[in-house]
């Protein structure tokens, strides 16, 4: 699903990052254009287009929170500066400038808006970090986080436990992020997805096992919400996939195709997701 490339293992960069290539590029290039929140870049971003990941903004940097990071750091710029290797100069140049953008933001003062309660854990965190680097205005056009938590073969409750929590922890993110952005959220699509889908019947340990189709979850200024997109099979067993899972009716790719399209302005859809007919005609209509 970060490749856009599903059954093409070999695809080694990602669908977000195509969709930046092929954009106009910016009068003033920002080192936060596309930013992944983790300890690594995920392969969504990864490709031509540098991006920048970051784990903890407060830790951002090539010394982290060494008091000699500044020389440090310095003695590495000029290594990047001197060197031959265009790629490995480019990729260092725009971390270095990333650094200065955001000493000049001063993360450390920064609140979020009145309403805007953040759950404690590491989604919650990097959604806050990311309202903050938006509102910053550093020119953060793409971005991308990760919530994990949701393989529960054993004992995964219903309104409460497992299930629930994560559940909990996900949503008030979400809400917290919507409030926080205040009037931006306008100018702002969010698309949330999930790697495999659960069997529509619980097991025999309390649980539910891997399966196909699952929910996407859509919100932003230009989305018409309120509503369930696609086709609804149902859950009676003749309408289950093999008898035991929610059947695809909607490829993952008709939805970020819409985004990509209506909202980036990428109309390039076929470098985006190679192999896949997407046109405007198809798309779910759910973005105005």
């Amino acid at each position: 699903m970060e490749s856009g490339t599903p059954g093409i293992k070999a695809t080694e960069d990602g669908w977000l990052n195509r969709a930046l290539h092929s954009l106009p590029q910016p009068a003033e290039k920002s080192a936060f254009r596309a930013i992944g929140l983790g300890p690594s870049l995920p392969r969504i971003l990864s490709g031509h287009e540098p991006a920048v990941a970051m784990n903890n903004i407060n830790d951002f940097g090539v010394g982290g929170r060494n008091p000699n990071a500044a020389p440090v750091s310095n003695t590495f710029e000029a290594m990047y500066a001197s060197s031959v290797d265009s790629v490995l100069h480019g990729t260092g140049q725009e971390t270095f400038e990333a650094v200065r953008m955001l000493k000049s933001a001063d993360p450390s003062r920064y609140k979020p808006a009145a309403g805007a309660d953040y759950p404690r854990g590491r989604f919650g965190d990097s959604l806050r970090q990311l309202a903050q680097l938006i509102k910053a205005n550093l020119g953060v056009q793409v971005a991308f986080a990760d919530i994990g938590g949701w393989d529960h073969h054993v004992n995964e409750g219903s309104t409460q436990g497992q299930i629930a929590n994560v559940l909990r922890e996900f949503s008030q993110s979400l809400g917290a992020l919507w409030t926080d952005l205040g009037d931006l959220a306008d100018e702002t699509v969010v698309v949330t997805m999930s790697e495999f889908g659960r069997t529509a019947r619980e097991n025999g340990n309390r649980g539910t096992d891997h399966g196909h189709a699952n929910v996407m979850f859509v919100m932003g200024g230009p989305v018409k919400g309120g509503k369930v997109y696609g086709r609804w099979p149902g859950l009676d067993q003749s309408q289950l996939y093999e008898g035991r899972d929610l059947a695809v009716t909607t490829d993952f790719r008709r939805v970020l195709g819409e985004a990509v399209d209506r909202h980036l302005g990428n109309h390039a859809l076929g470098e985006v997701f190679p192999g896949f007919e997407n046109q405007p005609a198809k798309f779910l209509k759910l973005l105005g």
